[in-house]
């Protein structure tokens, strides 16, 4: 192609490239310099030249840049936080993997003693925080709530943490209960633009959508799914008739429950096992219901035959795959062992030149036997990767 100005038109941003810029300004040195210049890649002048349209294809990188960032589909970084912003959503910041009620920490000791500032530890390595001051009671122990002080998935089984970091005089062990809450790390551009398409859904004439729409915005949501049972009688999964049934992870439960309330269709049953109690202007009291998700933790096991340019690395980047791999599945996907085969061979640089061979991979849920066969996975479950769990067998 042949150097041209750039410009706009119905089909979006055009430009030339480095090469048509560069040769563009060959030709003009020419017609100034005589064509008999030398100009050659060796030469300064070229050399010169090069630099020059460098800049000026930079510029014009710029100027794309600033055309795509008018889109939710293409715009990147603050220009997409900024353009979601018009559908009352934001991107998730990055979260901690906490303990809540549901999940306690137990804390025992002699009664009345105060802990300050605690910190303790699972058997992975990671720090966890207590609440600034905790007094265990007269019954010996107390259950708090305990925030990992790495951001991200963490994640931590139970009795997992059971590492006392900061001795107390009187505080004697600690333990949890269930398993921690999966923390996220920042929502990402590609999942961000997803969201702000399916919240634009709110306003649509579908119910269901509005209401996905509706959960999409909650401050805090992380992954859901919304089915409905538009039948008089329960479905395949044990879905009641008649009804929609919201799985959500993340979020407040308040605000959930009034997403769904303000767009389900009237009549229609909330099916869950958190249930959220709203009451209209009238003093009409709703009970809104919806499901959290339940973890389901994966054992692998990977037998890996080693290849030239191998390494210790090269089995970590094989379980850092597997775990990224098995967190980005939605609610109730169910899990493909042929995926899993995927997301290993992922962690090779170069497929020409392979450093590892897979000679077999099997997979379970948690404590059960490994098989080959696909995993499936309830609707209200969702998989979590832990590479605890994963096991690399180097030959």
């Amino acid at each position: 192609m042949a150097y041209f100005a750039p410009y706009v038109d119905e089909s979006g941003f055009h430009m030339p490239t480095y090469a048509d810029v560069r040769d563009d300004l060959i030709v003009q040195a020419k017609s100034i310099f005589g064509q008999d210049i030398y100009l050659e890649a060796d030469s300064q002048d070229y050399q010169w030249i090069s630099a020059v349209a460098l800049k000026i294809y930079d510029t014009f990188l710029a100027a794309q840049l600033a055309y795509n960032n008018r889109s939710p589909s293409f715009a990147i970084g603050a220009a997409l936080d900024g353009l979601v912003k018009i559908n009352g959503i934001e991107r998730n910041p990055s979260t901690y993997s906490a303990r809540f009620s549901a999940c306690p920490v137990v804390l025992a000791g002699t009664a009345g003693t105060t802990i300050s500032n605690g910190i303790i530890q699972d058997i992975s390595g990671y720090y966890w925080s207590l609440p600034s001051s905790v007094v265990i009671p007269s019954g010996g122990s107390a259950t708090v709530t305990a925030t990992c002080q790495t951001a991200g998935a963490i994640a931590a089984n139970p009795g997992d943490i059971n590492i006392i970091t900061t001795p107390t005089y009187g505080w004697t062990s600690v333990n949890n209960l269930l398993a921690a809450t999966i923390g996220v790390a920042v929502e990402k551009d590609s999942a961000l633009r997803i969201r702000q398409s399916i919240s634009t859904a709110q306003p649509s004439q579908t119910v269901l959508e509005g209401t996905k729409g509706a959960i999409a915005a909650v401050d805090g949501v992380t992954r859901f799914e919304v089915y409905e049972n538009d039948t008089s009688e329960v479905d395949a999964s044990g879905l009641p008739a008649h009804s929609i049934t919201p799985v959500v992870e993340g979020g407040e439960e308040q605000a959930i429950a009034e997403a769904v309330y303000y767009k389900k269709g009237p009549g229609c049953y909330t099916n869950g096992t958190t249930e959220v109690n709203l009451t209209d202007s009238y003093g009409q009291i709703t009970a809104i219901r919806f499901y959290r998700p339940d973890y389901v933790d994966i054992d692998a096991v990977i037998n890996v035959k080693q290849l030239t340019g191998y390494t210790s690395q090269t089995t970590a980047d094989i379980k850092s795959a597997v775990v990224a791999y098995l967190n980005s599945l939605a609610i109730g996907d169910d899990l493909a062992i042929s995926s899993l085969w995927g997301a290993a061979l992922s962690a090779m640089s170069n497929l020409a030149k392979p450093s590892f061979s897979i000679t077999s991979l099997t997979a379970a849920k948690h404590g059960g036997a490994q098989a080959t066969a696909d995993i499936a996975i309830a609707f209200n479950e969702v998989v979590r990767g832990n590479s605890s769990y994963i096991t690399i067998n180097v030959t």
